[in-house]
């Protein structure tokens, strides 16, 4: 009796709506929020007073929150087509996850729209839009020659009247996927299994093509957002490393999500430690493409020497960068990679979500070094000051609004599809088939 037992197939219960704790996932998230952004306004009086940067360094702390908070967005909307394509089991944990992620959209436009604010704070190019002022600033040793050129050369791609259109371009294809997956998402529920079929090969269709359209759109977004922070650098693998970068950051955000959910039906009967370690190598892959990318390109540009990409990279190792740069290494890199080497840990769901949460902040650091020796006062000089705080207090303002508004996005529809083709089997009680 109990061999038969074992062997039924779960049930899933009849209400697939979000637990009830999400709520009090989203009221966490609120108060974090409201105490950072309260602490980041105060660091930017005491900014102000020490070296009259407190609003500047609180726009570049904005634009790491921003980039922070869209990459698990977007990244969202395009693991969501990624899985479209690509079929598997994990589909049916993350979709709903993934589907609620895009739908943070609208938030991540009123974030882009603070950056867009501070424009002339964060972009050389949006304080010397003409040559003449370009002239004027070189003459005054506020830019150098090599600025000064990249000015005057990129002036018709980075300008701010450029900027805003290729911007609300983008969100307005981000949104159109957005709008439409989650439409036919939540038609699919409400047809019966007779036509899965039918609705794999659209969803494949528009995937497909959106995949390529997305990483266009996010390469442009990229380069006119963090890139062009830095008018002298360029780089053709800039994009992919950030396409990469939201990957390693969205699978690690729902495998938390996950995770956190199986606490509670439906998840408690779906979440099964099978797909839970299949994330875990998923997630891994992951590491290794971002290390394998960064790390070429580093090699590339060191080994060629040249003045005009090498000082990039200068700007980020000297001046006491070097501490930042092997602890983003072993952050970023070293130990999400030894820890996810181990069988154990993946199945583990304490464990891996440990993990997951330490490759979010790690994803926040890299965009740290990546953005902050931009700026004339930090380049080659990390030095301790009010306004580095805030880039600890406004991401994490920045991130746990967007928590709550994903909450919030997480409890509009069932957490399950009922007429996926590997429902029955995610059905099947563990090692059912050794």
């Amino acid at each position: 009796m109990a061999h038969d037992a074992i062997s039924h197939d779960k049930q899933l219960p009849a209400d697939l709506g979000a637990p009830a704790f999400v709520d009090g996932w989203k009221s966490r998230a609120l108060i974090v929020g409201g105490i950072s952004m309260c602490i980041a306004i105060l660091l930017i009086f005491l900014g102000n007073a020490q070296d009259h940067l407190g609003f500047d360094h609180f726009y570049r702390a904005w634009a790491l929150g921003t980039m922070v908070t869209w990459g698990l967005c977007v990244g969202g909307l395009a693991l969501l087509m990624v899985q479209y394509c690509s079929g598997g089991k994990w589909g049916l944990l993350l979709r709903r996850p993934l589907e609620a992620m895009s739908r943070t959209l609208p938030l991540i436009v009123i974030y882009w729209l603070g950056m867009a604010a501070g424009m002339k704070r964060i972009y050389l190019w949006a304080q010397y839009t003409n040559a003449e002022a370009t002239a004027k600033a070189l003459k005054a040793g506020v830019i150098n020659e090599l600025q000064a050129h990249c000015l005057d050369f990129k002036r018709p791609m980075l300008n701010p009247d450029a900027f805003l259109s290729v911007s609300f371009l983008c969100f307005a294809i981000w949104g159109f996927y957005t709008w439409r997956l989650n439409a036919l998402g939540l038609k699919r529920d409400s047809e019966g299994p007779e036509t899965t079929p039918y609705w794999i090969k659209k969803l494949e269709n528009i995937s497909g093509p959106g995949i390529v359209v997305y990483a266009i759109t996010m390469t442009a977004a990229a380069i006119y957002w963090v890139m062009s922070m830095d008018p002298t650098w360029y780089s053709s693998v800039y994009g992919l490393l950030f396409l990469v970068g939201q990957g390693y950051a969205t699978l690690a955000f729902s495998i938390i999500v996950a995770v956190s959910l199986s606490k509670a039906e439906p998840f408690k009967t779906i979440l099964r430690q099978t797909e839970q370690h299949d994330l875990g190598k998923l997630t891994f892959a992951f590491v290794m493409l971002n290390i394998y990318l960064a790390f070429g390109q580093f090699l590339i540009i060191w080994s060629g020497n040249l003045p005009d990409e090498i000082n990039w990279y200068l700007d980020r190792i000297r001046g006491g960068w070097g501490v930042i740069i092997t602890l983003d290494f072993i952050f970023h890199w070293l130990i999400p990679f030894t820890m996810l080497l181990s069988r154990d840990l993946k199945r583990n769901k304490k464990r891996i979500v440990r993990v997951c949460q330490w490759m979010i902040f790690a994803r926040a650091f890299d965009m740290f070094w990546l953005i902050e020796p931009n700026f004339k006062d930090a380049a080659r000089n990390l030095h301790f000051s009010w306004g580095i705080l805030e880039y600890i207090a406004v991401p994490v303002a920045l991130f746990s609004f967007w928590v709550a508004y994903f909450c919030t996005q997480l409890k509009t529809r069932p957490l399950v599809q009922v007429n996926d083709p590997h429902l029955a089997e995610i059905l099947e009680p563990e090692h059912v088939h050794a």
